[in-house]
């Protein structure tokens, strides 16, 4: 049976359905609303599949090398503690200092772009899997940024670029790794890719601990990237899914506030992918910021199911991710790229941002274009007097088969 994403912030596989039963009933209970639990099971049922997740086993290096596989290092930091169980390197739990690591993936060649290529069983077959080739630990922030400094002394001066990722909720640590040498694999993404991964326990029951565990990692993830703009990068993008959308924007936030960044000329693309975050606390958060000089690029869909169940959560408080209203984003300062109309492969419509990741290429010169060049744009609102937030305007492409609308405050 094909392995299916249950969707919500970044697993790939399945869960039990007797828990995920019990857990919408637990948090329907308190809203004392008739059906609300079955309203969530309802949502829910189609993110249910038949196999079991990857806990441990599947990062064990494998050292067959096949034919036509590509390999991918990722440098990774987390607030994950270290687990001892062959294969697996990090669990759930919190640990009590950052930590780091540096693997190298395999993607098969048979590969399929937005998919990841699971094993049936640990740890793979490079001729048809994502599998590891090496894994290590890394000593502390001095290793660490050794390893960073000497994959870029690989690029020429002035194309040394990283990627960091930030994963989202219910994501075990093998699956936000496989997730980001996907997504860099299928975007043929130019920079070193920086895996930030919090710890996260991969258990949809657990989304109040995800949500704690997010937030105890702000500093971690400031102090990340406060290393890595202090590399020899030129350029640093930030590319955060789901949840993690929450530990990118209060990181920023955080360096905003302080006033202290020595090389935050490096920063360049900023993109949030299905944002769980509360639409009133992200304009907190945006007020904070101003409108910025690079905006953020804000990847959602109306339609995104796992957003639904979020909102639920949160007492119908509507998620950034989903958010009908995309004109008040962009009036914020962002721009914002809709993929309401892109059919997902995953049941949730959770992951479209991995699909985007097939045309990145395409759609970074649509971007690096900007609204005023494309001749399709068209110009949907007007500044008011003494309001500069007010103005925005909008086009749109055609990408993977569906129109894709892409608005952005002037």
């Amino acid at each position: 049976m094909r392995r299916r994403r249950p969707g919500f912030g970044g697993a790939s596989l399945s869960l039990n359905l007797k828990r995920f039963a019990a857990f919408a009933i637990m948090i329907a209970a308190p809203l004392r609303r008739p059906g609300s639990a079955l309203a969530v099971l309802i949502v829910a049922a189609p993110l249910v599949a038949c196999a079991s997740r990857p806990e441990s086993g599947f990062l064990s290096p494998v050292a067959e090398n096949a034919a036509g596989a590509s390999d991918h290092t990722l440098l990774v930091a987390t607030t994950r503690a270290r687990d001892a169980r062959p294969g697996t390197l990090f669990n759930g739990e919190r640990a009590s200092s950052l930590d780091y690591a540096a693997l190298t993936v395999s993607i098969p060649q048979k590969h399929v772009p937005g998919n990841i290529e699971w094993a049936s069983a640990p740890p793979g077959d490079p001729n048809a899997n994502f599998v590891v080739r090496e894994a290590a630990y890394l000593d502390g922030d001095k290793e660490f940024l050794r390893a960073l400094n000497a994959q870029l002394a690989t690029r020429p001066r002035g194309s040394r670029k990283v990627l960091v990722f930030v994963h989202g909720y219910n994501t075990l640590f093998a699956e936000g790794l496989y997730r980001f040498a996907q997504v860099v694999h299928d975007s043929k993404a130019p920079g070193i890719p920086v895996l930030f991964t919090w710890a996260s326990r991969g258990k949809l029951a657990d989304y109040v601990y995800d949500t704690n565990s997010a937030t105890a990692a702000r500093d971690d993830l400031e102090h990340t990237l406060r290393l890595v703009l202090a590399s020899d990068a030129d350029q640093v993008n930030i590319l955060a899914h789901s949840m993690g959308n929450w530990v990118t924007v209060e990181a920023l936030r955080q360096i905003k506030i302080s006033g202290q960044l020595q090389n935050a000329s490096k920063v360049g693309y900023v993109f949030l992918a299905a944002p769980d975050i509360d639409l009133d606390v992200f304009k907190s958060q945006m007020r904070r910021f101003g409108k910025p000089k690079k905006p953020f690029y804000i990847v959602l869909s109306q339609d995104d199911k796992a957003l639904w169940l979020s909102k639920f959560i949160a007492g119908g408080e509507g998620r950034v991710g989903a958010d009908k209203d995309i004109d008040e984003l962009a009036a914020l300062g962002a721009t914002v790229i809709d993929l309401t109309d892109l059919k997902a492969t995953d049941s949730s419509n959770h992951d479209k941002f991995a699909q985007l990741a097939e045309v990145a290429p395409e759609l970074r010169a649509v971007l690096a274009q900007g609204i005023g060049s494309n001749p399709g744009a068209a110009t949907v609102g007007e500044a008011a007097a003494g309001n500069p937030l007010s103005g925005f305007a909008a086009f749109q492409v055609t990408m993977l088969g569906a129109p894709i609308k892409i608005v952005t405050g002037q």
